[in-house]
């Protein structure tokens, strides 16, 4: 009995020493900006622009990257052998790679292929699901996007190693990601020459709130304006 618990242990300490050195401590630091919020019940503040993404353009988007690009793989690392990686597939079984808004969340299933080193090489296959939060840092002008992978569902693999390989699948994605950078500076922030005014009308983002419903991403960014005298 000693000896069964003793290799059990061995396993799980070595399994989560690999787990350390491939996909690495969880990064501190890594959450930036202010969690954006839901707009207010009365509607956006004056100076509101709205920006809509619906389903069918986050589908386009991961169609070309998987049609022009490589699949994006995590850690994008290159080599022979078990790589120790998770590679992001178009889909699996009834699982399409996407991006979903259901009821004020976005949702992204994920079909997802890879290895994992643990006692031989380990493939994988499998389906996992993530929420996507977005934080925006006003004063980088930046909107950043956290993805956080909740549920993982690897195919046949054994109940002994699958806690471990769940683990190294939502830390190669949670960690190797985030945090996403959505939006930044010229892409938020707006400069307008006003020759009939003798100027520039300069606006700056000052808060950024989302609304997820009825397959559609909208997203509020409210703007400060100022106008600046001269220039070209």
């Amino acid at each position: 009995m000693k000896f069964i618990l003793a290799l059990l242990l061995g396993i799980l300490l070595g399994g989560a020493g690999a787990y350390f050195l491939f996909v690495g401590t969880p990064k501190a630091g890594t959450v930036k900006g202010e969690l954006v919020r839901a707009p207010d019940a009365g509607g956006p503040p004056p100076g509101t622009a709205v920006v809509e993404l619906d389903e069918q353009f986050f589908g386009a988007l991961l169609d070309s990257i998987f049609r022009d690009l490589n699949k994006p793989a995590f850690p994008p690392q290159a080599g022979e052998g078990c790589q120790n990686q998770v590679v992001i597939e178009p889909g699996a079984g009834d699982v399409k790679t996407g991006v979903l808004m259901r009821d004020g969340r976005v949702v992204v299933p994920l079909a997802f292929s890879g290895s994992y080193n643990l006692m031989g090489c380990q493939n994988l296959r499998g389906t996992a699901e993530a929420g996507l939060d977005f934080r925006f840092a006003a004063e980088e002008q930046t909107l950043y996007g956290q993805l956080n992978v909740a549920g993982v569902n690897v195919e046949g693999m054994s109940p002994l190693v699958s806690g471990l390989v769940t683990a190294f699948v939502q830390g190669a994605i949670n960690q190797r990601v985030n945090p996403l950078v959505l939006m930044r500076g010229q892409q938020l922030t707006l400069a307008i020459p006003v020759q009939a005014a003798g100027g520039t009308l300069n606006a700056q983002a000052r808060e950024v709130r989302q609304e997820a419903k009825d397959g559609k991403l909208r997203l509020y960014v409210t703007y400060d304006f100022r106008g600046t005298r001269g220039g070209q």
